[in-house]
């Protein structure tokens, strides 16, 4: 599409000059507006939209009700635009409205009588609603539709909905609904099944450039590439904003649009001087990083865009080593290209999904932080100072695989090898010196005197198969709490006293009746008979008792009270009072445990 065919809306003044200063000043028009889309193929981006009203409109099988949802500037109050003079244009119903006739620029300035733009933000009331379901009867006065456009509906409140319900869905056949939004998710699901919905996806940075270029080219000034190409990326896939961007710009007076000219006006830093900053990171090299970051501060860059810059790079990077064509970039320019892939190379993608991280995290914090800057270098510092992952990665795989064949290459383990625990006092020099050597230094050396070993049929003294008795019950009962590492041996071990009551039989008395009645429990008391056994090498039998005179005392039965007098008590109590604020609650009966269980 040429520049030529860019014409605006006719009633509107191009603005080629600049404003009348004084009151004639009050009728300049900004550039979103003088360049609005008017036809469905001026609608950019949105080509898979326009297509799907089009052929409706041919095929004589427009829908009662649209819903246009996406993020904001993406074209959606213009399409409903565009589609209410496709409807109603003398020349229709047609998919190419002429944009001539009186209709047609009525609904262009927005001043139609029967196409009627809500705002469902200062009109979500249900008085609002019930307003419109009685004037929807009303035939359009000249028009063949009525068409409603309700612009943000996802501020309806549900009363709001829910009167709109039965004329959304039999409505009559004059009348259109058209509804925007950005948020779909917030709209009920009722609503949803009864109107044809159309996702509009954000708008291309190379679509935005050259829609751009076009307009700076009908204003009459120059712009260069680069500039274009910042303000497109800053709108973030949003065609209004871009132009809001370019308007602030057109403002300075200047007849060129310079790249320097879009970084003062965002705070943000110039590519050469992103790049020198990420240099100084990938050498690690934090004191040179800092003074980087203070130039660029000095040169008017805000903290914030300078973090979200570096994120930016940073995905670029990401995107560069992965594989991805230049096509992919959104933060960089192509020609960058090459660059990155050697600050790429130079990082190694896990310690770029690293830094990734440290940023996302500090701009988090940013917002809620008057320390910006600190938080910022914090940042610089960790970034300057993280350790290569790619090698930490490479050296534990290689571990692993040394580990895995070292196991495989090495001779099974002899039978005299002494364990850890059974290694005496007088060898621990001699252990030291050997788990301090390398694995080169492993020789044998036949001058070293070797260690003393225990006979190879030697084993630690043991009482397995020999029968309990009064002097080595105690040491069983402590060996077997040994082996045991849970509750059941903490209890046990509250024993006051262990003796033999017969063979094999021992009995363990306390002085709490609890700790008895717990080693006493089936499970417990097995656990427990097991690890006797073991210990003493033969099945064993134990018993419980409990020292006489210390029973736990009854508990005193307590006194009757009144239910008056309990019901008080218990008004008075803190929790129950705020209970009685908050709900406006009063008490009217209390129970206790027994007689809730009843």
């Amino acid at each position: 599409m040429a520049a030529d065919d860019l014409q605006p809306d006719p009633k509107l003044p191009l603005a080629l000059d600049a404003p009348p200063a004084g009151p004639a000043a009050e009728g300049y028009v900004v550039v979103a507006r003088r360049y609005r889309p008017q036809t469905f193929t001026e609608l950019i981006g949105q080509e898979h939209v326009a297509r799907a009203l089009s052929g409706a409109i041919a095929a004589n099988r427009v829908g009662h009700a649209y819903l246009f949802t996406g993020a904001r500037g993406v074209g959606k109050t213009s399409a409903a635009r565009i589609l209410a003079k496709a409807l109603n244009c003398e020349q229709g119903p047609t998919s190419t409205p002429c944009n001539r006739c009186d209709i047609c620029q009525s609904i262009s300035a927005g001043s139609d009588v029967d196409v009627l733009e809500i705002d469902g933000a200062s009109n979500r009331g249900i008085d609002e609603i019930r307003q419109l379901r009685q004037n929807v009867n009303i035939r359009p006065s000249r028009a063949r539709f009525k068409i409603y456009i309700i612009d943000e509906v996802h501020m309806l409140t549900r009363e709001a909905f829910n009167a709109l319900l039965k004329t959304l869905e039999e409505p009559p056949e004059h009348v259109k609904f058209i509804f925007c939004t950005t948020e779909a998710g917030k709209i009920p699901i009722t609503i949803l099944s009864r109107c044809q919905r159309f996702d509009f996806a954000g708008i291309q940075q190379r679509s935005i450039v050259e829609r751009l270029a076009q307009i700076v080219t009908a204003e009459g000034v120059t712009a260069e590439p680069e500039a274009l190409q910042l303000l497109a990326r800053r709108a973030n896939g949003s065609m209004r904003d871009s132009q809001s961007l370019l308007e602030q710009l057109l403002s300075f007076g200047e007849q060129q649009i310079k790249a320097a000219d879009v970084h003062a006006m965002l705070g943000t830093a110039g590519e050469a001087r992103l790049a020198s900053l990420v240099q100084r990171l990938a050498n690690r090299e934090p004191a040179a990083a800092i003074a980087e970051f203070d130039a660029a501060l000095g040169e008017g860059v805000e903290v914030g865009q300078l973090v979200e810059q570096l994120l930016g790079y940073f995905r670029d990077l990401m995107a560069t080593l992965v594989g991805c064509t230049a096509e992919v970039l959104l933060h960089t320019s192509p020609s960058e290209q090459k660059s990155l892939a050697e600050v790429g190379q130079k990082l190694g993608l896990e310690t770029i999904l690293a830094v990734m991280q440290i940023l996302d995290h500090t701009l988090a914090r940013l917002r809620y932080s008057t320390q910006t800057r600190t938080l910022a270098e914090m940042a610089l510092v960790r970034i300057a100072n993280l350790a290569d992952l790619d090698e930490l990665g490479e050296l534990i795989a290689e571990l692993r695989t040394g580990a895995s064949g070292a196991a495989a290459a090495a001779p099974a383990p002899r039978s005299t090898a002494i364990p850890p625990r059974t290694a005496s006092y007088g060898h621990a020099e001699a252990a030291k010196k050997k788990a301090d050597l390398t694995p080169g230094d492993l020789s044998v050396d036949a001058s070293e005197e070797p260690l003393e070993l225990p006979a190879t049929g030697a084993t630690p003294p043991s009482r397995a198969g020999s029968p309990l008795s009064a002097e080595t019950v105690e040491l069983v009962w402590k060996e077997a709490l040994a082996t045991m590492s849970d509750m059941v041996s903490d209890t046990a071990a509250q024993a006051v006293s262990v003796r033999m009551v017969g063979d094999n039989r021992m009995r363990a008395t306390f002085d709490k009746k609890f700790a008895a009645s717990f080693c006493e429990r089936p499970a417990h008391l097995a656990k427990l008979t097991a690890a006797l056994s073991e210990a003493a090498g033969t099945p064993v039998t134990v018993e419980f008792a409990v020292v006489e005179g210390s029973a736990e005392p009854a508990p005193k039965p307590k006194a009757a009270v009144a239910p008056r007098q309990r019901m008080a008590e218990k008004a008075d109590h803190p929790l129950v009072r705020r209970a009685g604020e908050l709900f406006d609650a009063r008490l009217v009966r209390v129970e206790s445990p027994d007689e809730t269980s009843k």
